[in-house]
């Protein structure tokens, strides 16, 4: 691996761990599933088919089923496909062809007998003439004026003609018009007139072979009906049934009672879907907030803060699921900036994950998801802190480009057109814009309400017109001079190794308001006046000195100091050693009892002196800007102290503060590494020697002393 970590071991889940799960989950997952089924019961419409349409009717759901209307119509096709059905068979057309045949010899062998015979021409024309009853004048002159050969070969081609014709299929409802054929059938090279005799001598044999049979042809009909498969019609959700002022046509309403709208009814299964969506990534968020976040899992405001972004950006997609661009207007990476401000950018990744998936589900889109997801990366990723107006526009910029990259990647893997793009680019704008100026406007509100201190609102406490500051500075002013210098170490300290520097340096500035109290009690508030521990028992001094963490607390509630500013004022102690006391009371203890200093007795005299009574009552640092506290403020006073400044005694004073605190176990809480505390004792020598660098002594300088002490000395004759 190119980089490791250190991992804290997996922390034990207790029953207050899954009483805060069951309650949390139980009303985050009924939220969510409540938003997400707000459409579960679309509303009914009592319309017929043919009244128009009150409202734009849209698909509640996606659905598939047979279309009645449309299967009949399908079937009825069907059915009107189905030509008639005939009796034909070619074994019954060549019996009606050989009868008919014969029958064709029997009519023409008048005329056979006649160009057979040797007769003058006139018999032939008289025999010709009676020859063929029913023949028309023209049929018969036709026929006078051919000779043996001419009507040999015509005989032929009239007899076959008929023959194969009435071998084929002749259909009684076709019958006349099979007769009209028959000349034509005949071969081209035959004259006009002796065709128009075929027609007369021919037509009247060609018998139908063919008969319409009612019963086959049902049947070929319900064999149609049985082949035609039903209509099934896809309707996807959201899609238009009718528009509104549309007629409703039939099948239109036939939707709309696939659709169940006449009478909407409770989706048991989407209701289920949406139940078990909104279960699998609260359980998930939960998990990781527990194992990951536990500062976040123990605290109620940060668990209600997180549960309330989610619901209402939920909320938002929900409301403009269906259109094509609303949901591309909807701020939703401000949750994601907002949940970097207020809790760290790891839970604001993880929240702004969970987001994207009910987005997509949402919206049914992989487009929206993606949107959603890298342009709130975008956001925060560029956010950093949160502290100034340029970081909520860079912040701004970046989900502008990114979500405008989005819109464009998706287009050129889709079919949007250039008009689609380009709105998607306005909804990218207002978008990023929006979701910055969102954040920048509510992250303090949100951060007083839930009760997180804010970048905002340390400036705000850090400024010197404070009322608690300036009583500070007023009735202490030593320890307020002490506050700043403190203040500037830590600062410096956090920011070596990557901790808070605004927060480590105002807890710097209250973390001694309890001495407001008692002032003099502290030697750097006393200006001479004495040492009024000169008076007090070891444990009355070590009383003292407890009080003013309880009386900063107070205090710090009086004003209406944040929490997470509070927590600050016991920690900055610990459960430290106030080892002066501590000591002198145990030289007070080997002297009452007339022990030898250094004897075995002594030392035992000395252990038995209770070391409970001599500790702070705590908690240790839970924090690294509280470890900073700790040893900032010890430092500053024990290098104060020092009659040198010079880097070496200065390194030494800071080594021995951080050793004594580092042995006495006051980071076993919070998670400073021996790396850390190398780079806080690098920052705090280095913001020391600044601060007590030696000056040039000017002879003005020297003169002015001078003076001053001759005119003490003319005072004090």
């Amino acid at each position: 691996m190119l980089a490791t970590q250190s991992r804290a071991p997996l922390p034990a889940f207790t029953r207050r761990d899954g009483i805060r799960l069951a309650i949390s989950a139980t009303l985050l997952i009924a939220a969510l599933t409540a938003i997400l089924s707000i459409d579960i019961i679309p509303a009914a419409y009592h319309v017929s088919a043919g009244d128009i349409a009150p409202a734009t009717i849209m698909a509640p759901r996606a659905i598939d089923f047979v279309s009645a209307i449309l299967t009949k119509q399908a079937q009825d096709a069907a059915v009107q496909a189905v030509p008639p059905q005939y009796d034909y068979t070619p074994q019954n057309a060549d019996l009606v062809a050989a009868r008919q045949a014969a029958e064709f010899d029997h009519l023409v062998a008048p005329v056979d007998a006649a160009f057979g015979a040797v007769l003058s021409d006139a018999a032939r024309r008289a025999a010709l003439a009676g020859a063929i009853p029913g023949l028309s004048s023209t049929a018969i002159s036709t026929l006078e004026g051919l000779d043996a050969a001419a009507w040999t070969k015509l005989r032929a081609e009239m007899r076959q003609v008929l023959v194969t014709t009435e071998q084929g299929e002749v259909r009684d409802s076709e019958l006349i018009a099979a007769r009209q054929a028959l000349p034509e059938a005949l071969p081209p090279d035959v004259p006009a007139d002796q065709r128009a005799l075929a027609g007369e001598i021919i037509e009247p044999l060609l018998l139908a072979n063919s008969s319409y049979d009612a019963a086959a042809t049902q049947a070929a009909q319900q064999a149609a009906l049985k082949k035609t498969a039903p209509v099934v019609v896809t309707i996807k959700q959201d899609e238009v049934i009718v528009d509104q002022g549309h007629t409703i046509s039939p099948t239109d309403m036939e939707k709309i009672q696939a659709l169940g709208l006449e009478n909407p009814h409770l989706d048991p299964a989407k209701l289920a879907g949406w139940l078990l969506l909104a279960a699998l990534v609260v359980g998930l968020l939960l998990g990781w907030v527990w194992r990951y976040r536990p500062e976040f899992w123990h605290r109620n405001n940060a668990l209600v803060l997180v549960g309330l972004l989610l619901a209402v950006a939920v909320l938002a997609l929900k409301l403009t699921a269906g259109r094509s661009v609303m949901p591309f207007f909807i701020p939703v990476a401000t949750v994601g900036l907002l949940l970097t401000i207020l809790l760290d950018s790891g839970a604001a990744i993880v929240v702004l994950a969970t987001l994207a998936v009910l987005a997509g589900a949402v919206s049914g889109t992989v487009e929206l998801s993606a949107y959603v997801f890298l342009g709130g990366l975008a956001g925060i990723v560029a956010m950093y802190r949160g502290d100034r107006f340029h970081h909520f526009a860079q912040a701004a910029v970046a989900m502008v480009v990114v979500n405008g990259a989005v819109v464009a990647i998706f287009t050129l893997l889709g079919e949007r057109d250039i008009t689609g793009l380009l709105q998607l680019w306005g909804a990218s704008l207002a978008s990023g814009a929006g979701s910055a100026i969102v954040a920048l406007g509510s992250f303090a509100v949100l951060g007083n309400v839930f009760g997180i201190t804010t970048s905002f609102q340390l400036l705000e406490l850090a400024n010197p017109t404070q009322p608690l500051l300036r009583r500070l500075l007023l009735e202490t002013p030593g320890t307020y001079h002490h506050s700043l210098m403190v203040g500037n170490l830590a600062e410096r300290a956090a920011e070596a190794i990557g901790a808070d520097p605004l927060l480590a340096r105002v807890t710097a500035f209250y973390h001694d308001i309890g001495k407001l109290a008692n002032p003099t009690a502290f030697i750097e508030n006393q200006a001479g006046i004495g040492n009024v521990h000169d008076l007090l028992t070891p444990e009355e001094s070590a009383a003292v000195l407890k009080a003013h963490v309880a009386s900063g607390i107070d205090l710090a509630y009086q004003y209406g100091l944040p929490k997470a500013i509070i927590a600050f004022i016991p920690q900055h102690h610990g459960t430290a050693l106030m080892s002066y006391f501590y000591a002198k009371a145990q030289e007070q203890a080997v002297a009452a009892a007339g022990a030898v200093p250094g004897s075995p007795e002594a030392e035992a005299i000395a252990a038995s002196v209770d070391q409970a009574r001599f500790r702070h009552a705590g908690p240790k640092p839970q924090s690294r800007e509280a470890a900073i506290l700790m040893l900032a403020d010890g430092v500053e006073a024990s290098v104060r102290s020092l009659t040198g400044h010079d880097e070496a005694s200065i390194r030494a004073m800071v080594n021995r503060i951080i050793r004594e605190r580092l042995e006495d176990g006051q980071f076993d809480e919070c998670d400073v590494t021996l790396r850390d505390l190398e780079r806080i004792r690098e920052a705090f020598v280095a913001q020391l020697l600044g601060m007590y660098h030696q000056r040039i002594e000017y002879p003005q300088n020297k003169v002015v002393e001078l003076e001053s002490r001759r005119i003490a000395g003319a005072g004090r004759s």
